[in-house]
């Protein structure tokens, strides 16, 4: 395959790194680089970033990502930005803020899992104001806004310093352009906006700011926070002379408007293989987090949304998640006993851990197909860094019954096929909770890193009763980005076309009738590992 000339750079800002993907006007992946960044962990509850050690590995990754793929620089016809729903401090010249409790300095950026503001979101929420009901009537410490209020209690000089808070995607397409436009995918999501009211600030509730204690927010126009929001695959600017120094690109090429991770990776993947408003992209990496389109704003309890126009422009959607995905598998594996030299086995052989477990769950199968019922009698309750939906309720702990004195390979390959069909687990709790409500989902569509892992794929399509369609792409994220670029560029007329013509064929995996009865027996075990902590905790509160 020949390089185009014409080539879409998406930029992707995860957890722990930067991903630059390089695609052709078919959609197809040129080359892809990362770099990592540094995440600063102070404490169980403090997750923080240096937003400018996130800028430099930007131009690191695409660099790369040039070099690998052979691509001149002005190939590149366009740039979108996407990351994690990290909050961003900066002073009047655009100089960084430190966020952190103790003031370490250039540390300008909240991580999207840092949970110092649990109570700040309880004190919000107590409020019971008409705007929660588009979060699901529960803002979550994930959110921007309890952030804001912890920042103003616990630094208030900090926060009378910044004087703007941007979304980590916006802030990127802030930094690239000069210009000061919010996307309505960051704004909507994790800042209460409501889109459909327009896109010069009308959409903010002045009086919700002022019961929650930040007002300053909102006046003078929302400088702070934006008064200006453009629309998925709207052109925020163009890349400055400074910017595109720093990131090895030429200056002048259309930047889009942002977008959160999990967003970016609905929009390369949505249209994968077919089209219907009854698929739910499953975005599956550190967290897993799942987004539906609906043809009307119809709340779900628990779940995030109805959310106007955060993946196409003018269509409702909805958002679950998980706060923990890979996150939790990680967890689990890692403090294990047999992990360590099972991993350094894996390391020798050149394969993964995670590979090594499949094998030897295969091996306790008969040498077959892995059976499900290895874990008939291990349970796991996943909720490790709270429940995100639908119970919203941050301090929700997980839990695992049925454990056993064996500490060896075998007690650990079936632990990680428990913690497999937890995940799988939570998300049918989400469709559940969905389809109560009138939006029903038969088809997962699923990108991510546990995307590439055949028995979660397996388990989530058996344990759901849903097709789980894998799209094609190498990149699904990143091809998300692309497809933003493209549009903004104006080689589509519309960011559904653009999905429709890059987003390109997948694989389908339909559920085993056979498997149904287990799974169903398994998930009444799940939900009622959910009933009984709710019992737990009550039982604890009532000597205080």
């Amino acid at each position: 395959m020949g390089v185009t000339s014409d080539i879409w750079l998406g930029v992707d800002v995860g957890t722990r790194s930067v991903r630059a993907g390089l695609f052709d006007p078919a959609g197809r992946l040129v080359a892809s680089a990362s770099h990592p960044i540094t995440l600063f962990q102070d404490g169980p509850d403090l997750a923080e970033y240096e937003s400018a050690d996130i800028w430099a590995a930007c131009g690191s990754a695409i660099r790369a990502a040039l070099e690998r793929g052979g691509v001149a620089a002005d190939w590149v016809k366009g740039i979108g930005f996407d990351a994690t729903c990290s909050l961003v401090a900066s002073g009047p010249n655009g100089e960084p803020v430190s966020v952190s409790p103790r003031g370490a300095a250039g540390r300008d950026t909240i991580c999207w899992m840092d949970h110092r503001a649990i109570a700040e979101a309880d004190d919000i929420n107590a409020t019971r104001h008409p705007v929660l009901e588009r979060v699901g009537s529960a803002i979550s410490p994930e959110m921007q806004l309890p952030k804001l209020l912890w920042l103003k209690r616990h630094r208030p000089d900090a926060f009378a310093a910044a004087g703007r808070f941007h979304d980590l995607p916006d802030w990127l397409a802030h930094k690239a352009t000069g210009e000061d436009a919010r996307s309505l995918c960051s704004i909507v999501c994790k800042w209460t906006y409501f889109g459909e009211r327009g896109l010069a600030g009308e959409g903010w509730d002045a009086a919700f700011f002022e019961r929650i204690g930040l007002a300053e927010l909102v006046a003078g126009n929302a400088r702070a926070i934006g008064n200006r929001a453009a629309e998925p695959g709207a052109r925020i600017g163009s890349l400055t002379t400074g910017a595109a120094a720093e990131l090895g690109l030429v200056p002048g090429i259309p930047v889009a408007a942002g977008s959160i991770d999990a967003h970016a990776g609905a929009i390369g993947t949505l249209a994968a293989g077919g089209v219907g408003r009854a698929r739910m992209a499953v975005i599956a990496g550190t967290s897993i987090c799942h987004i539906a389109l609906t043809d009307g704003p119809v709340p779900v309890p628990g779940v995030w949304g109805p959310y106007y126009g955060i993946v196409l422009p003018g269509i409702w959607a909805l958002e679950g998640g998980q706060s923990a995905g890979g996150a939790l598998i990680d967890r689990l594996v890692d403090a294990h006993p047999a992990t360590a030299p099972l991993r350094a086995a894996a390391e020798r052989g050149g394969v993964s851990v995670f590979a090594v477990l499949e094998a030897q769950l295969a091996a306790l199968s008969g040498g077959g197909d892995v059976r499900s019922a290895l874990a008939a009698d291990l349970h796991v309750q996943p909720d490790f860094l709270g429940n995100r939906s639908p119970l919203a309720d941050a301090e929700r702990r997980g839990a695992i019954v049925g454990l056993t004195m064996d500490v060896g390979v075998d007690d650990l390959a079936r632990l990680y096929l428990a913690c497999l069909q937890s995940l799988a687990y939570g998300t049918r709790h989400i469709i559940e909770a969905m389809a109560d409500s009138g939006n029903a989902v038969h088809e997962l569509v699923v990108s991510g890193g546990l995307a590439r892992n055949r028995l979660f794929l397996r388990e989530l399509a058996d344990a759901t009763g849903c097709a789980v369609v894998v799209p094609g792409s190498e990149e699904p994220v990143l091809l998300g980005g692309a497809m933003l670029a493209a549009t903004a560029s104006g080689a589509h007329r519309s960011l559904e076309d653009a999905m429709g013509a890059m987003a390109g064929p997948a694989e389908r995996i339909a559920p085993d009738p056979d498997a149904r009865a287990f799974h169903d027996r398994k998930y009444r075990v799940y939900r009622r590992m959910q009933d009984d902590f709710a019992v737990y905790r009550q039982i604890m509160d009532e000597g205080e």
